[in-house]
Order: C-alpha cells, then sequence, then structure tokens
C-alpha cells in the first residue's frame, strides 16, 4: 500500500514536505483524562508505547522488548477506544485470558483514562451527545437503547468521538493558520493534501526553511493542552520518501 504513495508528487521544481502529528489522539486522552501516568510520558518525551510497557510489565524503560512494546501500542489504541478482552485477543493473537489481564494492567497503570472512559458514557448518557474540546458535537441516539449490542456500539462512540473529533479540530486550526501565514509571507509554497493527522506540501527549494518552521509552528501551537503538542516531519521528491 505505501508504494502507491509514490504517485503523489510536488509541483514542477519543488520538493514534497510532509508533517504529521506525534501520537496525537493518545494525547488527547492524556488530557481529557488527566493521568499522571500518561502526561508524565509525554512531558518526559517518552516513547509512549515503550513507556506504557515499562508501566505495565515493571521495567525500565531500556529494558522493554520490542515484544512489551508492540503489545503496549496495540493496548494504547484498542482499550481507549473500548476494545473488548475478545477483540484485543483477536488482534494481538493471545488467548482471552491474556487479553483480559492485560487490559486489567493498563487501567491498573492509567486509573484516570478507565474513569474518563466512564464519565464519557455517563455524559452521553446524560446529554444524548459526545462533545470535542471545540464543542462540536456528535449526537448518540442510540446510547440508552435497550439492545446492547446497539448501546455498546454508541458508548464506544461516546469515547471515541472526543478524541477523533478533537484531532481534526485541531489540525483545522492549524492548517488554517499555515494557510494565512503563507499568504502574510507572500510564499508560493502550497498546502496540497491533508490525511488523518498528517500535512502535505508543495515547496520551493528556496522556501525549504521557511515553510518548514511555520507549519511546525503552526501545528503545535494550534492547541494547547496538558501535554504538549508534537510534530514529526520528512522532505523527498514524493509522499513516500517524505513519510
Amino acid at each position: 500500500g505505501k508504494e502507491i504513495r509514490k504517485c503523489f508528487i510536488p509541483e514542477d521544481g519543488c520538493l514534497f514536505f510532509s508533517a504529521d502529528y506525534s501520537q496525537i489522539e493518545l494525547r488527547i486522552m492524556a488530557h481529557l483524562s488527566g493521568d499522571e501516568n500518561m502526561m508524565e510520558a509525554f512531558r518526559e518525551g517518552h516513547d509512549i508505547h515503550r513507556a506504557t510497557a515499562a508501566k505495565i510489565w515493571h521495567e525500565d524503560i531500556d529494558k522493554v522488548t520490542d515484544a512489551q512494546r508492540k503489545k503496549a501500542k496495540q493496548a494504547n489504541f484498542g482499550i481507549i477506544y473500548g476494545i473488548t478482552t475478545y477483540g484485543l485477543a483477536q488482534r494481538m493473537g493471545i488467548p482471552n485470558g491474556e487479553a483480559r489481564e492485560l487490559i486489567q494492567d493498563y487501567f491498573h497503570t492509567f486509573p484516570k483514562v478507565k474513569a474518563y472512559m466512564e464519565q464519557a458514557k455517563e455524559t452521553a448518557r446524560a446529554k444524548g451527545y459526545a462533545e470535542t474540546l471545540f464543542h462540536r458535537r456528535r449526537y448518540l441516539p442510540d446510547i440508552n437503547s435497550r439492545n446492547a449490542t446497539v448501546r455498546g456500539f454508541a458508548e464506544r462512540n461516546a469515547i471515541n468521538a472526543p478524541i477523533q473529533g478533537s484531532a481534526a479540530d485541531i489540525i483545522k486550526v492549524a492548517m488554517i493558520r499555515i494557510c494565512q501565514k503563507f499568504q502574510s509571507e507572500r510564499l508560493k509554497s502550497k498546502m496540497i493534501l491533508q490525511v488523518h493527522d498528517e500535512l502535505n506540501f508543495s515547496v520551493y527549494p528556496d522556501e525549504r526553511e521557511k515553510v518548514s518552521q511555520i507549519v511546525i509552528d503552526e501545528m503545535e501551537k494550534a492547541y494547547t493542552m496538558k501535554v504538549p503538542l508534537r510534530v514529526d516531519s520528512g522532505w523527498g521528491s514524493n509522499w513516500l520518501e517524505a513519510h
């Protein structure tokens, strides 16, 4: 699939520049939940998946194995969206018992994440909708359904929508400010593509430093949270090389 990225190229004589948020959804979860362990990992600049593994398995962070990191990564992205024991077991190819224990250890490590998830469901039940950091709403008419399967889907959306919705809001703010800055600085370079938490640009070589500075600065300052927003970036002759 990545090979298809070679098809995305800048204008003639330009470079392809890619900038994407580093683990923005987990950072938003840290902000919304206020969990000290999760916030500490981001504030210290640790690899969040390695830091999660270290806390779950009580290891020094530099002794965490790649296998442990991989499990922690799957736990990070699965558990915050309400994945079931069975779902995590299937995704990771492990027995249900091991998945159940991993989820329990995860919530023991990040207790305020669990509290946030329960609160998100309660708030949605009371209001009938979930809300992003910018107060954009996702209505959830099935949140009080008597059908457990239908209700469970709405409950997962109650947890998911504020996180993914806020990530979408933040990158839109960044896009607007970058566009305004390009115009005020009279730059010829252009923003050409947004993909989830990533922005891509066609950049004239003589504007390379200016574009990089503006893009990273505006993306990292788009919204102030309890943990810093961080951006990874790269250059190339096409999207594959740059990302």
